[in-house]
């Protein structure tokens, strides 16, 4: 606040409007973090901040404050649960917010797909080759005039087509490539246009929207379940990972909690950084590193802020015995499990 600047600006307005609350409390503790979030974010990073839609405004406010407007890249949806039954005087809460911003022009980006949908692929890849191929058909139409592109071609038909007055999509070298490979689609009548076999098996899908539905929440089955309450399913965050950064790149997580992106970072061979205040977190992330990826991991990173001698042993365990507690049983592969008791009802 005494240094100034855009973030001290919208820190004031919000007081002015919150007041004291909790909200104020929450955006307090997280604007100092997300100006340190910049100040270390590579060059070429980018920052994923999730929430849910109770804080989502008020911290796109301090996201812009802290990166700039102009560094605003997505507001993602992802639908992190199934439809509620419980539904009162309102909605049901299915979703939670992604807000996502970089450091400058220069991010890494590697373009995600989805699957396309069944119906969509009988539509569209109506055609079958004689071995069963799908594809479909599409135009080989320059999108604008291009006279470098317009000349007569000689298919392995024998006819002669002609081009759109903007000439063709590709040059002479690459057409006689399709034909060879079987790619070009003949029309009926001679006179017809020229196409393409775009084929079904050599398509990426559906470009990744901004809306995502298609990663469901973790089940209380699921394998990958540890039991804590914030777990985000690793599909999340190896999309996110895939995306924005390449292998050997860094990745922070600064909440990790169970470590879901943690796991996610070295199964795509990231180097990775994560923090956490509890042993509790600490003990599972170890936990889910040793058992994905087995004992040799444990030589892949270092823990600071373990006891490494019986003094800090014991200084843990006066300060915060149920952190010495979790700690202790993580060195013999226990776990910790938070006991809870039902209410008997009725006599």
């Amino acid at each position: 606040m005494e240094r100034g600047g855009k973030a001290s600006e919208v820190m004031r307005a919000f007081r002015t409007f919150l007041g004291t609350s909790d909200m104020m409390s929450y955006l307090a503790m997280m604007a100092p973090r997300l100006v340190e979030l910049r100040r270390v974010l590579n060059a070429t990073g980018t920052i994923y901040l999730h929430c849910d839609p109770t804080a989502s405004h008020y911290l796109k406010m301090l996201m812009d404050a802290v990166f700039g407007p102009q560094r605003f890249l997505n507001e993602v949806t992802w639908k992190r649960t199934h439809s509620h039954g419980n539904v009162g005087r309102n909605f049901g809460s299915i979703c939670d917010v992604l807000l996502i911003y970089t450091k400058n022009e220069r991010y890494r980006w590697s373009q995600q797909y989805t699957l396309f949908a069944d119906e969509y692929v009988e539509k569209t890849f109506k055609y079958e080759d004689a071995d069963g191929r799908r594809w479909q058909s599409v135009t080989l139409r320059n999108p604008g005039r291009r006279p470098n592109l317009h000349y007569p071609y000689t298919a392995s038909n024998g006819v002669t087509y002609h081009p759109h007055p903007n000439g063709w999509a590709c040059d002479r070298e690459r057409i006689e490539r399709y034909d060879r490979e079987n790619r070009l689609h003949f029309p009926t009548k001679s006179t017809g246009a020229l196409r393409l076999k775009m084929y079904f098996d050599e398509s990426n899908g559906v470009r990744l929207q901004n809306l995502w539905d298609d990663i469901p929440a973790i089940g209380s089955k699921a394998a990958e379940r540890l039991g804590y309450p914030t777990q985000k399913p690793q599909a999340l965050l190896e999309r996110i990972i895939a995306t924005s950064s390449s292998e050997g790149d860094t990745v922070l997580d600064p909440f990790c909690g169970c470590g879901t992106a943690i796991e996610a970072a070295q199964k795509l061979n990231r180097a990775w950084i994560g923090i956490d205040i509890t042993h509790l977190a600490v003990g599972l992330i170890k936990y889910r590193l040793q058992n994905a990826f087995g004992d040799s991991v444990r030589d892949a990173y270092e823990v600071i802020g373990e006891p490494v001698t019986v003094r800090d042993a014991e200084q843990l365990a006066n300060e915060n015995p149920f952190q010495f507690q979790c700690w202790a049983l993580g060195l013999v592969g226990g776990e910790v499990k938070r006991a809870t008791k039902r209410r008997r009802q009725g006599n």
